[in-house]
């Protein structure tokens, strides 16, 4: 579990023991089915991350509700969007590895995250990671319940594939977008797990 989860559950487990010391037995079972919930979403379970060479593995637990064309850094490039249900897994992995080249967070609306134009205006936090066989782009997109994306790394740092790399609190998506030429594995209603489902493979740099 991520130590959010300790900062929200454990006062809702504290709450709910003291209306049981009182014999409030009702409200008690409320406090603490929310503490059971709150505390499943920050889970972070191990994931065993495939290791054959150009892979892009998903950042995120969830379903895939869009692929679509558009320029990336002014080049042709297939963006794939996960949407996370409040009940998925929240934390976020790296897809490739290599070096965080940018991170760049950007406040905005809260629409449901599985809509098409979330992708633009919600708020969200974009890192762009370059490895050997090329760019991809991340973006970590706020959803209709979600208020607060956290991002663990900085410019310059070094990333291994499947690595933890933040999480978007309850409800949100998580967009990679890929250089034209990417091989995808997947289609729209798939669902994949961060950090072992593969996505697809990047075209090898020239």
């Amino acid at each position: 579990m991520v130590k959010e989860g300790y900062w929200y559950g454990l006062p809702l487990l504290l709450v709910a023991g003291g209306l049981l010391g009182v014999r409030l037995y009702v409200p008690a079972v409320v406090f603490l089915i929310a503490a059971i919930f709150v505390l499943s979403f920050f889970r972070d379970p191990e994931r065993i991350v495939p290791e054959d060479p150009g892979l892009i593995v998903s950042p995120a637990d969830g379903r895939i509700v869009q692929m679509a064309d558009e320029d990336f850094e002014g080049l042709p490039a297939r963006r794939l969007s996960i949407f996370m249900s409040p009940l998925d897994v929240h934390v976020n992995r790296a897809p490739v590895a290599g070096i965080v080249k940018r991170v760049s967070y950007k406040p905005g609306a809260f629409h449901v995250a599985s809509l098409p134009h979330a992708s633009v205006e919600n708020e969200h936090n974009i890192f762009t990671i370059e490895s050997e066989e090329g760019t991809i782009q991340v973006k970590q997109i706020a959803g209709a319940l979600a208020r607060r994306i956290v991002f663990w790394k900085r410019p310059g740092d070094r990333l291994v594939r499947g690595e933890r790399v933040g999480l978007i609190k309850f409800g949100s998506r998580v967009d990679v977008i890929a250089e034209a030429g990417t091989e995808w594995r997947v289609k729209t209603g798939d669902y994949v797990r961060a950090g072992s489902s593969i996505l697809g493979f990047t075209k090898p740099k020239t």
